[in-house]
Order: structure tokens, then sequence, then C-alpha cells
């Protein structure tokens, strides 16, 4: 284990750059564990990792990869073991601590999952943060309301990416029958289909944003991007509904005012996926690898460690689709 693969993210004066290296132990953060890594994952939160602009790392060199699943080859923890199966996700990981994006990765002890029964190394990355979170925003929505039984009509934002894509296919596998996706691009109509969307819409058709209430449709919104598509939604949920928000790939800011909250009485949900407590983790990662595990069926591809560049540029440029894993060896 004297060199081991992972891409470094350096920056020289405003200059940010990343690529395959070899690198060692003593280049890794500090932690009590290290993980032989299997698998990894590509998110927008990593494509951030390594833009000059991107605004997620503070301190250069940095390994990204906000996810990892692996190994166990040395532990100081009594919690853990050599040769236990592990999962990764979130914290400080692949921001402010060396992350997934290497051969090996050394990691705090508390932010460590045993992998549930139900899921192999593959599948933990195949859900990795984008899954975690699409299940953290589902089990909102369902404690503020949404069931199966009301059938409900639900509308889930950025469909193909990867939380959107997940969110589908759970919501189909537990029973939902109307989810409307929505999507930007042409392309995108039949692969939403495909992964649960009993109906689609462009986001450019979703109606104008500046409206202070508009035809109530949709009673609870799973939304994944932010933006003027968040604002021009928000004034279309029934009475008592709901909106979960975890992303701002379509923008940060939200424009919008407060009849449909003080006349219709909606909830909005912040997702937070990085910062979850790790006592509330395991019960999560228990859902996902029994009754929501739809890791099979999940639109994914899997990449060697040489690839992730062309990758980021697919997220980057938002021709990304669905869910891709990064095999370490």
């Amino acid at each position: 284990m004297e060199l081991f693969k992972a891409i470094v993210v350096r920056k020289m004066n405003d200059e940010v750059t990343y690529k395959l290296e070899d690198v060692s132990l003593s280049d890794l953060s500090a932690g009590e564990v290290v993980i032989e890594v299997a698998y990894s994952s590509v998110n927008f939160k990593d494509m951030l990792a390594v833009q000059a602009s991107g605004g997620v790392v503070r301190d250069y060199p940095m390994i990204p990869g906000i996810d990892l699943s692996g190994t166990i080859v040395h532990s100081t923890d009594e919690r853990f073991f050599e040769g236990q199966a592990v999962l990764v996700t979130g914290f400080d990981t692949g921001v402010r601590h060396t992350g997934g994006f290497a051969q090996y990765a050394r990691i705090p002890a508390d932010w460590i999952v045993p992998l549930p029964d139900g899921l192999t190394l593959k599948d933990a990355m195949v859900f990795g943060t984008a899954g975690f979170t699409a299940a953290l925003s589902i089990m909102a929505l369902e404690k503020h309301g949404m069931s199966v039984g009301s059938s409900p009509q639900i509308v889930v934002t950025g469909s193909t990416g990867g939380v959107g894509s997940v969110a589908l296919q759970i919501l189909s596998k537990i029973g939902y029958t109307n989810i409307t996706a929505v999507v930007r691009k042409e392309h995108q109509v039949d692969v939403a289909k495909a992964l649960g969307a009993t109906e689609v819409i462009f986001a450019v058709d979703i109606g104008d944003s500046q409206k202070s209430l508009n035809k109530a449709k949709y009673h609870y919104v799973l939304d994944t991007v932010g933006g003027q598509v968040a604002a021009a939604l928000i004034p279309q949920i029934h009475y008592g509904g709901s909106m979960t928000m975890c992303g701002h790939a379509g923008g940060a800011q939200l424009a919008t005012n407060v009849l449909p909250f003080i006349l219709r009485g909606i909830n909005l949900l912040g997702i937070d996926s990085v910062n979850v407590p790790i006592e509330k983790r395991a019960p999560i990662w228990e859902k996902i690898a029994q009754d929501w595990n739809i890791s099979a069926t999940t639109l994914a591809r899997e990449i060697p460690l040489e690839e992730v560049p062309e990758t980021i540029e697919a997220v980057k440029n938002g021709q990304h689709l669905g869910r891709t894993i990064i095999k370490m060896r």
C-alpha cells in the first residue's frame, strides 16, 4: 500500500486543476479507520469540488468524492474491525477531508456506517448520497402526510439526475401511482417514464413563478433543483401540502411570496444529507437496503477512476443521467 491511485484537486493562484495521481497514506486526512475503497460515485457536489468557483473545497490539495464503500484494513476504534464492509456518505468527506475518489481512504470512525444486510458494496454506491437524500426527502414528505392510500399527486424535479432518478423509482416501488417528472430535454422523457413517472412535463411549461397563487395541482413536491422551477411550483401546491428542497442546480435564489404559506398552509422542508447524526443513519440505510431497495433497476453505469473527469464534465454541462459509480480496481 505504499502508493495508490487517487484523483487529486490542486490550486495554484486562481487556477484549480485535477487529475489522477499516485498518493500514499500520508496524503490522507486523519482518522481512526483505513478503508480499501471498492466503489465511489459521482455527485453534483463532486463536480463543484473541482471547480475554481465551486465553493465547497477550502483546503488544497484535496481528494474529492463525498461517497465511498469498501472494506476496513485497519482500525483503532473498537466499533470496527479488519475485513468489515462499510459505507461513508457526507460529513466533510471529499470537501474538507480527503474522500472517496481514491483506492484507500482514512475516515473518522464517527462517520462510518456498517454495510446493511441486503446491500452489496456496489449497491451502496448505486444509492450513495443521492439515494440517501432521496430517502430523506420521501421520509420527510410521508411524515407530513403523504401516503399511498390517499393517492396524492406528486411531482419530482430534476427527475433524471441522481436524487430524482432514485426518488422516482422508490416512489413507484412503494406504490405511489400519480408521479409527475419534470425534465428539461426531450431525450429525458422516456428515461423518466422508465424510472416510474406516470406523467412528464418540461420545466419551461411549469408555469409563471411570479404568480402569488396558481391553480393547485400537486399535493407534494420533491424538489432537487431549486431556483425558478421550485418557485413556480410553490403556488401550485394544494392546501396543507409540502415541498422538500435538497439542491440548487437550478439556482440558489428562491423568488416566492408568503401567500401559499399563509393561505394554503403549505410546508417547505429543507433536506440536509451531509450532517445527519450518525446514530440516525443506520436505520435509514436499513430501509434503503430492504423495503426501498431499487438498486437492481436503478439507471446506473460503472466507470474506472480514470474516467472520472469525463463524467464530471457531463454533470457540469447538464448531460448526466442517473447514477455513475466508480469501481476502484
